[in-house]
């Protein structure tokens, strides 16, 4: 190894590595967001170094530590308040961009409904009831046949019958 080198790299932990430990911790305590802190404290001291090599340090050595430390932090941090490109090429991510029905969309649900309701409408009175306990609220069939006082074989007819009369309804509007 060449004498100089041993030499810098003396000099370097003498003067410089040897308030790495005072900066780390003064840095977490500053900035207690900053993601990696000994990232921003062995940049500081290659910075500080690279300028001692190249002219003389006029002050203190630890202050100008210390500021470029900082300087670095508030750089990162306000790297990370930036919105990366790359985050925003993920669309799904973006609270814009989510699969949740539009206006249009909505509007035409709405109509879609609306016709529906009067498929339903349009059916008789013990048809609709039979369909409306079935598809709507869910009850079985013992249930509708036992609310009703019919037979569930008449409420398997008419639940059969009224979804086939809405289905032709539906379909003057062309709606599946």
């Amino acid at each position: 190894m060449d004498p100089k080198e041993e030499f810098d790299e003396s000099m370097y932990n003498r003067e410089v590595q040897i308030h790495a430990k005072d900066l780390r911790a003064w840095l977490q305590r500053r900035f207690p967001r900053l993601k990696d802190p000994d990232n921003a404290v062995q940049e500081a001291l290659m910075r500080v170094w690279r300028r001692m090599n190249k002219q003389p340090i006029s002050g203190s050595l630890r202050a100008l530590l210390f500021v470029t430390a900082r300087n670095l932090a508030i750089d990162e941090m306000r790297r990370n308040q930036i919105i990366r490109i790359d985050e925003v090429a993920e669309l799904e991510r973006l609270p814009v961009y989510m699969n949740k029905p539009n206006a249009a969309d909505m509007a035409a649900k709405n109509q879609e409904l609306e016709i529906l309701t009067l498929a339903i409408q349009s059916l008789p009175q013990r048809c609709r009831q039979v369909l409306t306990l079935r598809k709507i609220y869910g009850l079985s069939q013992k249930e509708i046949a036992a609310q009703m006082g019919i037979s569930e074989h008449t409420v398997e007819a008419q639940v059969a019958n009224g979804m086939r009369r809405c289905a032709d309804f539906l379909k003057k509007y062309d709606l599946p």
